[in-house]
């Protein structure tokens, strides 16, 4: 026995024999509540015995018989596993003829002059001592028909007992199990084995049926080659009929075994341990079913109850006993034995009887972590007798808890099915008993679930490339997670490629290898979320291999292929490209191109070329290496079956003829010994064709031909082995010579003064000697008529392409004298010219005068001097000079208009206002109008006398006493605007905006005039003036030449608190048109001075 311990250990690796120990052997563990026993234990040594010594005769046997070798393995415990083989421990071969049967026996259905050999070996392995013994050889040896009949011959001449007889074919008969019925005996949850093995030839075919049922679908097999039926853990059900047929081509044969299936006892309800208190009841139950049904016996303490201490609580009905107002003494240990022929059960249950006030065994403030939504099961382990009542309480002063909303489990434990956050809190447990009470505190937490809110996408990414899986996640803020990346649910590869980071995975240098599943994993102590997406890679395909060249023929072939790896890309075509290795080695040509769901193409070959053929693949993501190229394939010679094309005739000289075309390429040659029959005749003319034959050249000379006459050509392919077709005719020209006469009745229709039409008649087409490529015009301008100086003379060229006879001269210069001339054009050049014709253009409107300046400025007068057109073009009738003084705001005032004859080239004028700027605005005319303008502006001086006195009005006190007069009433006025704007009051201005009225104001006027009108600076606005002059004499901004938007001011307003304008219109105010002739400027000392003179 080992210390402290009921285990018995038996050592025999020290002496002894195993011998000694065998028997049956049973545990007892007693204590002063009871005693239990354990199952029987049989102990048995194995053994391994040698084979009994046996003479073996040899087996001889006729070619198609059937023969048994027979094991006979010693009896071992365990039994030993039995198989056969040759003096060369290689295991002999097993078929449906030949096969081992259940008891180690070897089975040949029919024998062959192959099994005859003289090492039929079978050996027995005994596991349990791990040795393997040998039974002695077994001899067989096969006759055949013909060498039994030549042995029988020798020895009894005069006797043919088996004459000439073949080996006969027979029906099945069974070699096992014998007859036709047979029972087999199997126990419930084993393994049943049947057997049938038949003899026959040809070899027969086993089939296994049940009689009145199917074989169990999901439990049988079968085995040595279906000579064995096996059905696993076997139950009553499976007991009946089981019918196995032997059949070959001459009949079949049966044998039919009945099953039964018993069973060792097993437990319907096993008797369970009992905690009773004192005076209450109590059962213990005992049931067992098996075939045939089991007995029940009680032990109690491990002796027979019926010779037990008695026990008045105690009452034994059949398999159940019955414990009535049981004491403490009734404690003890019951077994129960249920029993058959197959085996037993045996089991111990204790009947505990206590009195014990209630205990909880959950420790005290255990913390609870829950996810929302997800059930909390909280723990109150207790124990007592009698079995204390549990209760539950939520806080520290809640209610007991009730209600669907909790489950209450017989251990104890709370459920909250669904626990929300509210579920957060204390809960109580109390245990109560008639002995006593007592509670215990467990606290409770709803924790957040964990999401991956931004979960792995499906990827696509090309080889190589760089792909990155998302994995964006939300938890609990009192839970720290963890992130796994998983490929194909396994680890991440051990790869520098793969970088993981918070929140995401990026493999770089994608490969074939990264093409899977991956999945984010992220773990907390509570709860566990996943996401997975597929990561496909995608590359150009594999190259094709294995190209094959069949069905060769003259003209065509047909190539097959094996198609290269997609690489996860589907395979849209195929391109087929060949390479002449007789003409161009080294080159490869587009030959076709095929759907990438075919593998096989005809191919058209041209004559006289060594083919070789190589195949490439196209997905969406590109092309794929080329394959290795094909065999070569050397296709015959044979006449050309083309011409050469694009063929011409153009002669480079007046004399000749050039005849070219494009030259066969290599391969349609179709064989050697290429040239090419040129041949040529004049158009229209009733002459025999003229041929010469040429080496392959591209290009042939016909000399001494009359200029530009039409020939008829061709030009045909031979070689070694004929011509080619007849090829078509082309036309051709002979050289070409420059035109002989010029255009005639060259005719000029002027249309404007700058813009003519010219007409000619067409040279006739023989005199143009070539192909008309149109006509050109060469004009120039002779003399300015307003001017008469000559200047250089720069010709113009215009050309008008094909047979056109007229076309228009744009650009010319009014007033001036031209001439032109046409000449006719040709491939070879310009013909002659015609005569020179002359025409005018009329007069125009003269550019503007080349300056105006304006000097002498006096106190009423200046002095303006001016210089002619550049371009008069014309005779110039006079000049125009208008002009307009501008205020000290930029309005214009009135314009006045003054005709200058044309040979003046200066002018003075006089009565004009003293320190005022003036607008000049000057240009030239003709009879046929006037020209464009140039504008200057200019100012008259000031008075000096006038100046001065202006100067000591603004210097004399009572000036400015009169001034500093007027700002204290325009500030009592402010002032006085100030209060009644607080108490609620308007003025004028206010109203107006109030009203949102027009933004610009009208303000106070003078007798004769009014001050300009102002308006919000940020409306941005012009600003409209007054004007003292009458309406018909105001000149508007659009009436003038020139805009003055340069000269306008802004204005610099001041603005109360609310926006209002309050400030004295003075200031600089936007640029803006002017209207009227008044000054308005600011009201400086001077300017007041002014305004009073």
């Amino acid at each position: 026995m080992k210390p402290n311990s009921g285990t018995l250990v038996i050592n025999i690796m020290n002496g002894g024999k195993a011998e000694a120990y065998e028997g049956v052997y049973q545990c007892t563990a007693r204590n002063e509540r009871g005693a239990a026993i354990s199952n029987n234990i049989v102990i048995r040594p194995s053994r391994s015995p040698l084979w009994t010594k046996e003479k073996l005769e040899p087996n001889q046997v006729r070619e198609g018989d059937s023969l048994v070798l027979h094991c006979r393995p010693p009896v071992g415990l365990p039994p030993p596993i039995i198989f056969w083989m040759d003096n060369a421990f290689q295991r002999l071969p097993q078929s449906e003829r030949v096969s081992q049967g259940l008891n180690g026996d070897l089975y040949f259905s029919n024998v062959q002059p192959e099994d005859t050999r003289e090492d039929y070996i079978c050996y027995a392995r005994f596991n349990h001592t791990q040795t393997i013994q040998q039974k002695q050889p077994i001899s067989v040896k096969v006759f055949s028909m013909d060498s039994l009949n030549d042995t029988i011959a020798a020895n009894l001449s005069d006797t043919d007992i088996y004459g000439a007889k073949p080996v006969t074919e027979r029906p099945p008969i069974l070699l096992t199990p014998t007859g036709t019925t047979s029972n087999k005996v199997e126990l419930r949850g084993n393994v049943l084995l049947l057997e049938c093995i038949a003899a026959g030839l040809p070899t027969p075919v086993i089939r296994w049926i049940k009689e009145g049922g199917e074989l169990p679908a999901n439990r049988t097999l079968f085995e040595n080659f279906k000579k064995t039926l096996k059905i696993i853990d076997v139950s009553e059900a499976d007991s009946g009929n089981y019918k196995c047929i032997a059949r070959n081509i001459l009949g079949s044969t049966h044998h039919v075994i009945s099953v039964t299936v018993k069973a060792a006892p097993y437990w319907i309800t096993a008797p369970r341990n009992l905690v009773l208190s004192p005076g209450e009841d109590g059962t213990l139950i005992c049931r067992a079913n098996g075939n045939p049904k089991p007995s029940i016996s009680w032990l109690a303490n491990g002796v027979p109850i019926a010779i037990a201490p008695e026990d008045p609580s105690r009452k034994v009905d059949g398999d159940t006993i019955i414990f009535s107002a049981v004491q403490e003494r009734s404690s003890a240990v019951y077994q129960c034995n249920a029993s058959n022929e197959y085996g037993y059960l045996l089991a111990n249950a204790f009947v505990n009887v206590l009195a014990e006030p209630p205990r909880i065994l959950t420790p005290a403030n255990k913390l609870y972590q829950v996810i929302l939504d997800s059930p909390a099961l909280i723990d109150c382990a207790y124990f007592g007798s009698p079995k204390p009542e549990i209760e539950w309480f939520k806080g520290v002063k809640g209610s007991i808890l009730r209600g669907n909303e909790y489950v209450f489990h017989d251990n104890g434990t709370l459920e909250i099915p669904v626990a929300q956050k509210d579920s957060t809190g204390t809960y109580t447990c109390v245990a109560r008993n008639e002995l006593g009470k007592i509670q215990n505190e467990v606290q409770l937490e709803v924790k957040d679930p964990t999401m991956i809110i931004k979960q792995p996408e499906y990827k696509v990414i090309q080889r190589y490339g760089h792909v990155s899986f998302e994995c964006i996640i939300k938890h609990d803020s009192t839970l720290i997670p963890t992130v796994i990346w998983l490929k194909d649910n396994d680890e991440l590869p051990d790869d520098e490629r793969f970088l993981v980071g918070k929140d995401n995975l990026t493999i770089m240098n994608v490969t074939d290898k990264d093409d899977g599943t991956y999945t984010c994993i992220v773990n907390t102590t509570l709860d566990s979320v996943s996401a997975s997406a597929v990561l496909t890679v995608v590359a150009r395909p594999n190259p094709p291999f294995d190209l094959e060249l069949t069905g060769q023929l003259e003209r065509s072939i047909e190539l097959s292929w094996i198609p290269g790896d997609e690489n996860n890309s589907p395979i849209t075509s195929f391109v087929i490209e060949y390479e002449d290795g007789l003409h161009e080695p080294g080159v490869w040509h587009y030959q076709t191109e095929v759907p990438g769901s075919q593998t096989t193409v005809q191919l058209k070959l041209s004559p006289y070329v060594n083919y070789s053929f190589r195949v490439i693949a196209v997905n969406e993501i590109g092309r794929s290496q080329p394959s290795e190229p094909s065999e070569q394939y050397l296709t015959k010679s044979a006449n050309p079956d083309e011409n050469p094309s694009n063929v011409q005739g153009i002669g480079s000289e007046p004399d000749n003829l050039v005849i070219t075309w494009e030259s066969l390429k290599g391969f349609q040659s179709n064989g050697p010994g290429l040239q090419y029959k040129v041949s040529w005749r004049q158009k229209d003319v009733d002459d025999e064709w003229t041929s010469v034959v040429v080496a392959n050249v591209s290009k042939y000379i016909v000399s001494g031909t009359p200029t530009f006459v039409p020939y008829e050509i061709k030009v045909q392919a031979l070689n070694d082995l004929g011509y080619a077709p007849e090829p078509s005719e082309v036309i051709g020209h002979s050289g070409e010579d420059l035109p002989m006469v010029a255009p005639g009745n060259v005719q000029v229709h002027v249309i404007n003064s700058t813009l003519a039409k010219v007409h000619w008649d067409p040279v006739p087409l023989k005199s143009v000697r070539g192909h008309l490529q149109g006509y050109k015009v060469y004009y120039w301008k002779v003399q300015s008529l307003s001017r008469r100086s000559k200047r250089h003379i720069e010709k113009k060229i215009l050309t008008f392409r094909g047979n056109k006879t007229f076309g228009m001269l744009p650009g010319l210069e009014p007033y001036s004298s031209y001439k032109l001339n046409v000449r006719v054009v040709n491939g070879k050049g310009e013909g002659p010219a015609s005569p020179d014709k002359v025409f005018k253009t009329p007069e125009g409107v003269p550019s503007s005068p080349s300056f105006l300046k304006i000097t002498n400025p006096t106190l009423d007068s200046l002095t303006l001097e001016w210089g002619s057109p550049t371009h008069p073009n014309g005779v110039l009738i006079s000049y125009i000079l208008k002009f307009q003084p501008i205020n000290n705001t930029h309005e214009l005032g009135p314009l006045v208009e003054i005709r200058i004859p044309a040979n003046e080239s200066s002018l003075i004028l006089k009565n004009l206002n003293y320190s005022t700027r003036y607008k000049f605005y000057f240009n030239a005319q003709t009879s046929v109008g006037s020209g464009s303008q140039i504008t200057e502006e200019a100012v008259t001086i000031m008075d000096e006398a006038m100046a001065s006195r202006q100067v000591d009005i603004a210097t004399q006190g009572w000036f400015i006493g009169l001034m500093c007069a007027v700002a204290l009433l325009i500030l009592i006025l402010l002032i006085v605007c100030f209060i009644r704007r607080n108490k609620g009051g308007k003025y004028p201005v206010k109203e107006k905006e109030d009203a949102h009225a027009d933004p610009e104001i009208q303000p106070m006027k003078e007798d004769d005039g009014t001050f300009g009108e102002y308006s919000d600076a940020e409306d941005h606005k012009p600003l409209k003036k007054g004007s003292r002059t009458p309406s018909d004499r105001t000149v508007k901004k659009e009436d003038s030449d020139d805009s003055l938007v340069d000269y306008g001011e802004g204005v610099n307003g001041q603005f109360n608190e609310d926006g209002s304008f309050i400030g004295q219109y003075s200031g600089k105010k936007e640029k803006e048109p002017a209207e009227g002739n008044e000054s308005s400027e600011a009201p400086s000392p001077v300017n007041a001075m002014n305004s009073f003179v």
